[in-house]
């Protein structure tokens, strides 16, 4: 916060968010025809204030603030604490030349191992999402529609209770099993279906397991609550007219799931992008990941203002996904919250 438009853009720029977020909020009842009792009308006044406050508090020193930091933290070059705020601490878009180019000044070529690392996170993450999605809709389809109680409960159970061990550990136990000398190798090798052990480190594929499995459970209860709301009998008249099974789920059950299916991926896939546990205790010595080297930025190289602009590269193809999926299924903001 060098000088006075950086505190105008601190201190002003939330008010003009949730300023924002009111009006979109105000247009889109209005165009939907929603006539519904007022907040304070449903919880009270005293509830009604609470919760504004504490949501606002929450949201805008937790979350706003932090965010428009690190945007006037990212047009800063480096500098030791002593010069900030002086005449060598001006806006620069140096930081972001340099994720482009790898110099901040030389423009001749492209800074290849960084523009790599942030093009793989963002495909690979996407892979990662639409293979949750495959694995979870089936068992959230039987678990909503088909399975007992009692199934479903103990299924939750199962489902559950292996994330009560910490990810770190998660990682490092698919660590010991995709290792060279690991379960899986000894048991393709016990099976003589391989002569000479796999190294499933070096090629990502324990990478890519355990992002997978990291993040089962976030793409599985939307879509479970999503799928659990819709009526049987759509799915029983859909059966009595001769609907085969894929036409029952294209045009039946994943419509009416849309909200979850975009609220599941876009979480698998922003936490996905953001993780760095797994890259770094998983990944090989050739493994292309982003969110190390937004971290090597940081507490490596000591170099904040170039962090900042990394994060924020990420956090913009993040919320472009999250648009993307908007517009893919037809969702509103507020139907993938819910």
């Amino acid at each position: 916060m060098s000088n006075a438009f950086t505190a105008y853009l601190i201190f002003l720029g939330p008010l003009v968010v949730v300023l924002g977020f009111v009006i979109a909020s105000m247009l889109q009842r209005r165009g939907a025809g929603v006539v519904e009792p007022g907040f304070f009308e449903r919880n009270g006044a005293g509830l009604a204030t609470f919760l504004i406050l504490a949501v606002g508090f929450w949201a805008l020193v937790m979350i706003v603030l932090p965010q428009l930091y690190l945007i006037d933290y990212s047009f800063h070059p480096k500098l030791p604490p002593s010069q900030r705020g002086g005449p060598r601490d001006i806006y620069t878009l140096a930081n972001y030349r340099y994720f482009l180019f790898g110099s901040p000044n030389d423009t001749s070529q492209w800074n290849a191992t960084h523009l790599n690392a942030f093009w793989i996170t963002i495909l690979v993450s996407m892979i990662i999402t639409i293979a949750n999605f495959a694995i979870c809709y089936p068992l959230a389809y039987y678990m909503a529609q088909v399975a007992r109680p009692k199934i479903v409960a103990r299924l939750m159970l199962l489902l559950v209770v292996p994330y009560f061990i910490n990810e770190i550990l998660r990682a490092f136990a698919f660590l010991v099993m995709f290792g060279t000398g690991g379960l899986i190798n000894d048991i393709l090798v016990g099976l003589g279906l391989i002569h000479e052990r796999i190294d499933f480190i070096g090629v990502d594929v324990a990478l890519y397991a355990g992002l997978t499995y990291a993040y089962v459970l976030i793409m599985m209860f939307p879509l479970y609550n999503a799928i659990e709301s819709l009526d049987r009998n759509q799915v029983e008249a859909a059966r009595d007219l001769g609907a085969p099974w894929w036409h029952i789920h294209w045009f039946v059950v994943l419509p009416h799931a849309k909200p979850g299916v975009a609220s599941g991926a876009t979480l698998v896939f922003m936490l996905c992008a953001g993780a760095l546990a797994a890259p770094l205790i998983l990944g090989g010595p050739k493994t292309l990941w982003f969110t190390p080297i937004v971290y090597d930025r940081f507490f490596q190289a000591f170099n904040w203002p170039q962090g900042a602009a990394y994060a924020l590269m990420l956090l913009a193809a993040c919320m472009a996904f999250v648009l993307i999926v908007m517009r893919l299924f037809k969702v509103s903001l507020s139907e993938i919250a819910r």
